[in-house]
């Protein structure tokens, strides 16, 4: 099998009306973090069926967004694994790309808030939990800086860490961010 790619960046509006399905969204999670799974081990993460399951597993391969891994040795089933290290959505066409990459980010922003529910208060790491919500004067450059810059820390702690590769004494954590300009652009913008 050839080497990952390094990103996947989505940006035709069907593929990213695609990913919208909470249960694509819970697999895509999982194989993007390092897993390598079958079908019958994608159904059970999502509660589907296995064929259900398999239905949603070759549409998200169409998009390019993941591929089948390497047979098991018992040769039976193949598994899924992610295309890329990661995937990146880029919603910022008119019509029907911005109606596409809404319905995505409400449905991981659904799944975050299910997450903040499902932490006990006992939970040790309860601690670093947070949100921040700001607004910011910027120029569209330094919009541009800004959303890179995120990236960068946010790849900068991902450190090649997955689900199967990572130090002891680390637990996965959560992170969604989201850069959108408000208002009407100014005059001279």
């Amino acid at each position: 099998m050839a080497k990952q790619q390094r990103v996947v960046v989505i940006s035709d509006p069907q593929a990213i009306r695609a990913l919208a399905h909470p249960a694509r969204q819970q697999v895509i999670d999982e194989l993007y973090n390092g897993r390598v799974l079958t079908a019958t081990e994608c159904a059970e993460l999502a509660g589907l069926t296995p064929s259900a399951m398999s239905y949603h597993l070759r549409a998200l391969e169409k998009w390019g967004i993941i591929e089948r891994a390497e047979e098991t040795a018992d040769g039976r089933e193949r598994p899924w694994r992610s295309k890329a290290a990661s995937l990146r959505i880029d919603s910022t066409s008119a019509g029907a790309g911005r109606l596409a990459g809404q319905a995505i980010m409400r449905t991981a922003v659904d799944r975050v808030l299910a997450q903040f529910e499902e932490l006990s208060d006992e939970d040790p790491w309860d601690d670093v939990s947070m949100m921040s919500r700001s607004r910011l004067w910027l120029t569209h450059d330094e919009a541009v800086r800004f959303g890179q810059e995120l990236s960068e820390l946010v790849d900068r702690y991902k450190q090649h860490r997955t689900q199967s590769d990572h130090p002891a004494g680390t637990r996965a954590v959560g992170s969604l961010y989201a850069v959108v300009p408000l208002g009407k652009p100014a005059e001279d913008s």
